[in-house]
């Protein structure tokens, strides 16, 4: 069950580097912040790559690669700009429908199929999540998450982030099965940020004054982002990709409590109660 600790060190890994950009990188373009994020970090993996080089895979391989990567640049956009202009707790959520996304291109792709009872898990952390965006004491209904999609912008961008994190998660499974998870998310994670630094270099310029505005919390940041890939590999190669994406949503349970006290964010109490939710169907998983 090495797979499950894995899962939850990568959802709290996710929240915290949410809530360090959120705190440090609040006046950065969603450009920036991907800059900090993935290409901070793709730095930080280049030596281990450099010390442990993997075997050159086959061409089906890159074709994976050739897949993921703008696919992860454009929810990297996405995301970015969805945690610094609206709150946490109003679009986090939102990512739970990952693992259902998941469950369809995981079948598709891949020919995973979870169980009754592992559906059943994510549907519930699907529900939890739901629930979180809902509060009658302040005019949000039951319905109230599904007029967010259509009134407000930070619920749709994490929601195509979670639907374009529904394709990505299940091609990195398709690209493990060429290189260990060991290698690969290193690789990936160095291939993902050099990708980032070209491509906004090109595109914006600037990319080292960017780096060099706060270097110690760049470092933090990309460090954190950095196990966060680790585990995530190292846990996705266990496991089908829909169990892995539906513990790592846990990350919004965490993401709530970072929010409550680093933003005073309100409804903590309720939200952890939706959150039992979560961990319920997290365990019918983990089981």
């Amino acid at each position: 069950m090495s797979w499950l600790w894995l899962a939850l060190a990568c959802a709290f890994l996710v929240a915290l580097a949410d809530a360090l950009s959120k705190r440090h990188l609040a006046g950065y373009a969603g450009w920036e912040m991907g800059v900090v994020r993935f290409g901070v970090a793709g730095l930080l993996m280049l030596p281990w790559v450099a010390l442990h080089p993997p075997t050159i895979p086959p061409a089906v391989f890159w074709g994976w690669m050739a897949l993921l990567l703008p696919l992860e640049l454009t929810a990297l956009l996405l995301y970015v700009t969805a945690i610094r202009d609206h709150p946490l707790s109003l679009t986090l959520p939102y990512l739970a429908f990952t693992p259902v996304f998941a469950t369809v291109t995981g079948f598709l792709l891949l020919g995973e199929i979870v169980s009754p009872r592992g559906l059943a898990g994510i549907l519930l952390v699907v529900l939890g999540a739901y629930l979180l965006n809902v509060a009658p004491e302040n005019g949000r209904g039951v319905l109230a998450p599904l007029k967010a999609i259509a009134r407000d912008r930070g619920a749709r961008l994490m929601l195509g982030v979670s639907f374009i994190y529904g394709f990505t998660a299940v091609i990195g499974k398709g690209a493990l099965q060429y290189m260990p998870a060991s290698q690969f998310g290193p690789f990936y994670f160095a291939l993902l940020g050099i990708a980032t630094l070209l491509v906004f270099t090109a595109a914006k310029g600037g990319v080292a004054r960017v780096l060099a505005r706060q270097p110690g919390w760049h470092l933090a940041i990309g460090v954190v982002m950095a196990a966060m890939c680790i585990t995530h590999f190292l846990a996705l190669e266990q496991v089908e990709t829909a169990y892995m994406l539906t513990v790592k949503r846990t990350s919004l349970l965490f993401g709530m409590v970072f929010g409550a006290y680093w933003f005073a964010e309100r409804g903590l109490v309720k939200n952890l109660v939706a959150g039992s939710l979560m961990v319920l169907g997290v365990a019918l998983v983990a089981l």
